[in-house]
């Protein structure tokens, strides 16, 4: 079943009151977010999520519901890698902890109008092209074999290398005063950005690259424009929340970057054979089922794997 104008409707209304309600309401004042908290909001919006999951099941179909599961698991997992990102912005910059909420929140309002972009630009393309597969599935591979090989430095992380950043100090003089929990200032009549808004522009240039790695993948999943929009959207809202539960126990998350590394590669896989079988006319196709199951599987094992190895370096 096609989702109708009136599901878009009221899966927007809904993101926009969460939203407002979340930054007015839920976290009007600035305070540090604790861990209990942020388990309680992470369980609210993975609650929220599976909710819509069975309203899908009811009011569309049963394979569009496993199809939204699917790509909410696979993005869920996929964006995991955000925050370490966000945990070496947040300390380069030297974000105070009750100020970061904040930061993520507008960065998140960002995140889902360029999500928005690319899901619509992704279908549109491959409505188009249907050879786009091909090169969206050899981009994953690309990606996931990256992704192992790569090794990244905390010492050599400096967002101020970053093109968007340079630019933008080209355009805008920066103070780095961060007593003021604003974007911008005003001093001796003259406006500066502080380095609260530069945290927020490293974030959504951040975004943007994580958007090309994620939305490719779950396109693998389905070209339902309605069910990726919202498994992305579920997903998003829910990682500032998933972010200060997980942040201070990032460590037991160190081999969490092979499990991404062989989803990515795997789904880039799953998109190459499955057009190549609809191209020569085979019956063999990959289904979400499986998946599903191959995304859970190699989570489970690299989470497991992590928290087995930190807890024999603790006792060593």
């Amino acid at each position: 079943m096609e989702a109708n104008i009136y599901f878009w409707i009221g899966f927007i209304a809904f993101v926009i009151v969460m939203l407002i309600l979340d930054l007015y309401v839920f976290h009007r004042k600035d305070e540090v977010v604790n861990v209990k908290s942020a388990l309680g909001w992470s369980a609210f919006w993975i609650a929220l999520a599976l909710i819509f999951n069975v309203g899908v099941y009811f009011y569309m179909s049963h394979d569009q519901a496993l199809d939204f599961f699917t790509a909410y698991i696979l993005e869920k997992s996929l964006s995991v890698d955000n925050l370490f990102v966000f945990i070496m912005i947040f300390g380069f910059f030297n974000i105070q902890a009750e100020y970061q909420h904040r930061i993520l929140f507008w960065g998140i309002i960002g995140a889902v109008i360029m999500r928005a972009i690319f899901i619509f630009a992704g279908v549109a393309l491959i409505q188009q092209f249907a050879w786009i597969m091909y090169v969206f599935g050899a981009f994953l591979i690309y990606t996931g074999i990256h992704m192992l090989v790569e090794k990244k430095e905390k010492e050599a992380f400096d967002p101020n290398k970053n093109i968007v950043i340079r630019l933008f100090r080209k355009l805008m003089p920066v103070t780095e005063e961060n007593d003021n929990h604003s974007f911008f200032l005003k001093k001796n009549g003259k406006t500066y950005a502080t380095t609260f808004f530069i945290a927020l522009l490293f974030i959504e240039a951040s975004d943007v690259i994580f958007a090309v790695d994620s939305i490719p993948a779950v396109l693998a999943v389905t070209q339902d424009q309605f069910i990726v929009f919202t498994s992305n959207i579920f997903a998003i809202l829910g990682l500032r929340s998933l972010y200060f539960a997980l942040s201070g126990v990032m460590d037991y998350f160190a081999y969490l970057k092979y499990a991404l590394a062989a989803i990515l590669s795997f789904i880039g896989i799953k998109m190459c054979v499955n057009e190549l079988s609809r191209d020569l006319d085979w019956h063999f196709h990959i289904g979400n089922f499986t998946s599903l199951g191959v995304i859970i599987g190699l989570l489970t094992v690299s989470i497991t794997y992590s928290i087995y190895r930190k807890n024999q370096s603790l006792r060593s």
